[in-house]
């Protein structure tokens, strides 16, 4: 993935086990009639499984590492004192959860000082686990993943969690262009992409903690990673968008909109 050094590999095993456990906590509310539905201000659901999800992921993180920052959606950031920020997502595709769609994951990620560097997205009702820390490759349960060989936009899959919050041109030039696109979406889309089941997942939105785990998932399963605009950077994670794809088709796709 790059010359930077790789994450502790123990670190990376830690941080899958708490993200699984958070899915397994999940997996009680999941098709429970009695689920319990709460809106945000933002008109976005919440649910006690989101709560219950994050707050076991924060507990164990501190008891991990007690001097690491720890940012997540429900609950309120805390401050570190190591440099490293676990960025937290306890139920991505909170709406898919509700209504019984097995699609929806746990997020968790670290950041370091030299930027992403540990990616987790377990999809608990699939039975499924994508992970990689940088330097030490993409797993798909425990197994190496790589992304597709695909190596043109025609007869690429390119997915998106839908269209709404789209700019109406860029869409448009997407369903123009020659890739099969689908709503197989959130971070579903991009574990899809990891493990070379699709070529490409595009999110003109996205909130950090959406989209964190995939700036090394990605790369690590050899596909590149950027923001809608082209932005590779390490902060690209937390700028509001976010693209996946093998790598061979991510300079056509991004020239489809721009």
């Amino acid at each position: 993935m790059s010359e930077l050094p790789p994450v502790d590999a123990e670190l990376v095993a830690a941080a899958v086990e708490i993200t699984r456990a958070a899915g397994a906590l999940t997996l009680e509310w999941f098709c429970n009639d009695d689920l319990e539905i709460d809106h945000k201000g933002d008109g976005s659901p919440v649910t006690a499984a989101d709560l219950a999800a994050e707050s076991l992921m924060r507990e164990r993180l501190v008891n991990l590492c007690p001097d690491d920052a720890v940012m997540g959606e429900e609950h309120q950031d805390t401050s570190g004192t190591s440099g490293r920020t676990w960025v937290i997502d306890p139920i991505d595709g909170t709406k898919a959860f509700t209504k019984g769609v097995p699609l929806y994951s746990n997020l968790l990620a670290l950041v370091d000082e030299h930027g992403p560097a540990i990616g987790v997205i377990n999809l608990p009702a699939l039975g499924e686990t994508v992970w990689a820390g940088r330097g030490r490759g993409a797993f798909f349960n425990g197994e190496p993943c790589r992304v597709s060989n695909q190596p043109s936009l025609d007869g690429a899959y390119a997915m998106t969690s839908g269209f709404g919050y789209w700019p109406p041109d860029a869409l448009q030039a997407v369903l123009s262009s020659p890739v099969i696109f689908r709503t197989w979406g959130d971070a579903y889309g991009y574990a899809l992409v990891a493990t070379g089941r699709a070529e490409a997942m595009i999110d003109p939105l996205a909130n950090p903690w959406d989209v964190a785990p995939m700036a090394v998932i990605i790369p690590e399963a050899g596909g590149r990673y950027t923001t809608f605009d082209g932005d590779d950077g390490p902060d690209a994670w937390k700028t509001g968008s976010g693209v996946g794809t093998n790598g061979a088709i991510h300079d056509a796709l991004l020239d489809v909109w721009h």
